[in-house]
């Protein structure tokens, strides 16, 4: 099955997980997938995710981090669509809610979030923004 949009599949599998409270979802796999994994990590939106072969077939287990049975990750939303693409130059990187949330970039030198766009003075396509 061919995906036109895999970073929009795998926040849209989160979401769902989300909504239904589940431990954890396998995601498709990618290098830029566990790329925004990492980060989300990091930056205290998952639990952990790790790397598995299911059936000859690469995925990304990702565990969905919870607070008193309120998810870590309130909302989960791409910004940059395969149809209508948004790029920001560095002056335009804005945060996310007030810096209480993080908006994803893919530039030249990697996957930065809003604020480490801004310190490195780069910009690029608007992936995503997490809250």
């Amino acid at each position: 099955m061919s995906r036109s949009d895999l970073i929009g599949d795998t926040f849209t599998i989160i979401r769902n997980g989300i909504m239904v409270s589940k431990d954890d979802v396998e995601v498709p796999y990618s290098k830029l997938v566990m790329t925004i994994c990492d980060i989300l990590k990091s930056e205290g939106y998952i639990e952990d995710y790790k790397q598995l072969e299911v059936s000859g077939i690469k995925k990304v287990k990702v565990y969905l981090k919870y607070n008193d049975r309120k998810s870590a990750i309130e909302c989960i939303k791409r910004v940059s669509k395969p149809g209508l693409r948004i790029y920001l130059s560095s002056k335009d990187v804005k945060s996310v809610l007030r810096g209480h949330g993080i908006g994803l970039y893919s530039t030249s030198k990697g996957i930065f979030t809003d604020r480490q766009a801004r310190e490195n003075g780069v910009g690029g396509e608007y992936i995503g923004m997490v809250w």
